[in-house]
């Protein structure tokens, strides 16, 4: 139960046999798991995945936008609200709510806001809403060169998305624990890096590894690329081309990241934190097999490389409890809801668009009272087809009778298979391979 996991970590419940699988290295480089990171939501994602299990080895579970995701989802959401009135305010920036508390009823009063280095107070009525997130993954975000590397800031500002929920969390122990999630970057940064390749000079070696061309269009990688042996467990990805609608004919946009900054490179003998640009290149062509005495001239003449140190991009997979992520409608609120990665809803796994999306859902259905339902999460974890055909893979397809036993499981098992013949039960079995189809 979620109950006997909150506060522990992965490597609290999971021994070497699995830390060192290569289920492991999988899981941790598709969703940048770490071994300290919440054991509580790995369970989740764990029941909320558990029916992709068989897509792992080749990835063709994932999905994949025609271009970016912010061309492909965000900018066509933007233009249709637009269209129906919704106003954007850019330059704007919530630093604290004010709330009236009694006993059976929460009440956002006021709103202040930082507009063009202006602070004003806004109030609020019960006839408001507010729909607010907090905390922030990519706070502190910063951006290196080809020839500069990305800074790790650690220093929380005091009109920061993280500082705003302290003010908010200090007025109820119903709106969450930040401090849970913000106060060790080491445990919670990695950095990326966009390669743009300038020429062909380089994707030669991106074929001898994925098998595709990289500018027919299609999707490249079909997911993360991950090298095993990398210091910094690099890996890479390469979407369709162009990723950007104004991207230039010939070059192609290869997104890297590293969940080791701290650790020094194999080729390059410096922390991937420390790292320009190119030099994140060069380690990254050294990975994918370019001859070393090709590596510098390809990474300083043939690609431009932008890293990005993003210091909180993983807080919220750190090891929580129940209340320490408000719940989307916060017991007694009137008007206001939390919405975001940082809101608490039932089963559906954090650092997901759907997450988002959901507990936006939730929060407008509840306070306007619209009778409509919410998607479920797919419930895989109760569907026994699922758990079969899962079981099964995690044994690379081996059928569940083939497992070790000890003698009395042996015969208990051949009693049980002896009940089950010729019932649908049998049929079930053998079509997700959890016993061996008769001769």
């Amino acid at each position: 139960p979620e109950k006997d996991l909150e506060n522990k970590t992965i490597e609290d419940v999971f021994d070497d046999e699995v830390l060192d699988s290569n289920f492991w290295l999988y899981w941790r480089t598709m969703f940048a798991f770490e071994n300290w990171h919440s054991a509580l939501e790995m369970k989740r994602y764990m029941q909320r995945f558990v029916h992709h299990i068989d897509g792992l080895p080749d990835l063709s579970a994932l999905r994949f936008t025609r271009y970016n995701q912010y061309e492909s989802m965000i900018l066509p959401m933007v233009k249709y609200l637009e269209d129906h009135g919704v106003k954007f305010e850019y330059g704007a920036k919530l630093e604290d709510v004010q709330f009236v508390i009694r006993e059976d009823e929460k009440l956002a009063q006021s709103i202040t806001v930082k507009r063009d280095g202006k602070t004003e107070t806004i109030p609020l009525t019960e006839n408001d809403l507010l729909f607010m997130t907090v905390g922030g993954l990519v706070e502190n975000s910063a951006f290196g060169s080809q020839t500069e590397p990305a800074k790790l800031d650690d220093n929380l500002s005091d009109d920061g998305g993280w500082s705003t929920w302290k003010k908010i969390a200090k007025q109820s122990d119903d709106f969450g624990h930040p401090e849970k999630f913000c106060g060790d970057v080491e445990k919670t940064n990695w950095e990326s890096a966009t390669v743009e390749t300038l020429d062909e000079e380089v994707f030669p070696y991106i074929k001898a590894i994925t098998g595709r061309d990289v500018l027919t269009g299609h999707v490249v990688t079909g997911g993360i690329v991950t090298a095993k042996d990398s210091s910094w467990l690099l890996s890479w990805t390469i979407n369709r081309q162009p990723q950007f609608r104004n991207q230039p004919d010939g070059h192609a946009l290869v997104w890297v990241y590293g969940l080791f900054t701290d650790r020094e490179g194999d080729y390059v003998k410096k922390p991937m934190r420390d790292c320009t640009g190119e030099e994140i290149c060069e380690e990254w062509l050294y990975h994918i097999g370019v001859p070393e005495d090709k590596i510098h001239d390809l990474a300083a003449n043939h690609c431009n490389t932008i890293p990005c140190m993003m210091p909180f991009v993983t807080a919220f997979f750190m090891p929580r409890q129940k209340d320490d992520r408000p719940q989307v409608r916060p017991k007694g609120s009137k008007n206001f809801a939390f919405i975001g990665q940082f809101a608490e809803t039932p089963r559906d796994t954090i650092f997901t668009t759907e997450y988002s999306m959901r507990t936006g859902m939730e929060a407008v259905y509840d306070l306007l009272d619209i009778e409509r339902a919410v998607p479920e999460v797919w419930g895989s974890a109760y569907d026994v087809r699922d758990m079969l055909k899962a079981a099964v893979h995690m044994r690379d397809g081996k059928p569940l009778t083939e497992m070790e036993m000890n003698p009395i499981e042996k015969l208990a098992v051949k009693e049980m298979l002896k009940k089950v013949k010729g019932t649908d039960i049998e049929l079930v079995l053998k079509e997700y391979g959890a016993i061996p189809e008769e001769d």
